[in-house]
């Protein structure tokens, strides 16, 4: 079977800004990843088990390149010790399993975390390729070529609007969910030749690499979440992962995310200090709006010039959706879109929601209290309940 992953470079960015932070501060820790469909699909995703055993087989014999390395060492905020790790990463096999429970498509990595948490992306990778390398790739290219010829031509339109106060950019955010490798680099040369005004980057490190793109990422649920599992209380869980991000990166990749315990409950703890330190913050459930004028209050109620922030927009965003988020703001503040399985999977077909989420982290349940209704992956409700409790959010 022909190969899905080619490259460890061939995952987003803040696998490895989490990887190195989690190294060097938590190099202990254990943790549970699992894989998890949130909608249906054309047919049961067990049916793909044989050849998800394959592709894990071959993820397991992959290793950096020198010049892979190099690249990741030019990166200012990636450390040597950082990169000398990588040189003798392997991911183990015995670290991942796949099974079916019936017509369920189970996918668990559990071990160390340092050596477990950059299955996730390979993984999701992985199963969508599978999945719709089952249906006819011709009429969903054609239909692909067509949908992305009709997205440079809103973003042309841009142009002809009145110009506000802060440009439009966007990036491509859509390793994790793409119809194939092949159809993401497509997409993501055209964007880059067509429209590079407006296209300013790509979470995929591999692409960034071989296009010379600016690789976009900073952290993601999985990274605060680990601290609910850390010698912290869990009241402070999430300053205690903003001030190790500090002083890992020392003003480098300043966006934090803002929705595992809610936006209400992160702003009560992004005071003046995280406020003055972080360029800006990232939207990931709930209503975008809503959000974003939390954010500004909050930048104004501490007195800080919002046009010297960035508000970063990544929840299942279309263009015109990104559109209009982006009049609503453009006059108050510097803005970005992160734009994944409408760039990397719309031929189409219906895309797979599927996720590969941190359940477990030293032997403990973590989760994520979602703004959004059906994001959370915790089935331990008594810690749900702990959580809410701890942080005053409603079931």
């Amino acid at each position: 079977m022909t190969p899905i992953i080619r490259s460890l470079l061939d995952t987003d960015l803040y696998k490895f800004t989490m990887w190195q932070t989690m190294l060097h501060r938590h190099p202990q820790a254990q943790a549970e990843y699992r894989f998890v469909c949130r909608n249906a699909s054309a047919f049961p995703l067990a049916e793909l088990l044989a050849d998800v055993d394959e592709q894990l087989d071959h993820l397991c014999t992959l290793a950096f390149t020198e010049d892979e390395l190099c690249y990741l060492g030019g990166l200012r905020y990636v450390k040597p010790d950082f990169v000398d790790f990588l040189r003798i990463f392997k991911f183990q096999r015995r670290f991942v399993q796949a099974r079916a429970d019936r017509d369920v498509l189970e996918i668990v990595a559990s071990g160390p975390q340092v050596h477990v948490m950059a299955f996730e992306i390979y993984v999701l990778a992985i199963v969508n390729e599978l999945y719709f390398r089952r249906f006819d790739a011709g009429p969903a290219l054609i239909e692909g070529r067509r949908r992305l010829d009709a997205k440079v031509g809103l973003l042309r339109g841009l142009a002809t609007e009145p110009e506000h106060r802060h440009p439009f950019e966007f990036f491509d955010f859509g390793v994790r969910r793409r119809f194939s490798r092949a159809w993401q680099e497509e997409v993501v040369r055209t964007l880059q030749r067509e429209v590079p005004q407006y296209f300013k980057g790509t979470s995929n490190v591999h692409l960034a690499k071989e296009l010379g793109l600016v690789a976009i990422g900073t952290m993601a649920h999985e990274y605060l979440q680990s601290y609910q599992a850390f010698d912290v209380r869990l009241r402070d869980f999430q300053k205690a992962a903003l001030e190790d991000w500090v002083q890992e990166y020392r003003g480098d990749l300043g966006v934090a995310l803002t929705d595992v315990v809610g936006m209400d409950a992160f702003l009560a703890d992004f005071d003046l200090y995280f406020t003055k330190l972080f360029d800006g913050l990232r939207h990931d459930s709930g209503d975008p709006i809503e959000w974003g004028e939390k954010a500004l209050a909050h930048y104004s109620k501490l007195r800080i010039d919002a046009h010297t922030k960035r508000l970063v927009f990544s929840d299942g965003l279309d263009l015109p959706t990104a559109f209009a988020i982006y009049r609503h703001f453009a006059d108050r503040t510097q803005l970005g879109f992160g734009i994944g399985t409408n760039l990397s999977n719309d031929v189409g077909l219906t895309p797979l929601n599927i996720v590969m989420k941190l359940v477990r982290c030293n032997g403990q349940p973590v989760a994520k209290l979602s703004d959004s209704p059906g994001k959370t992956l915790c089935k331990d409700e008594t810690f749900l309940a702990y959580l809410r409790q701890v942080f005053k959010v409603e079931a």
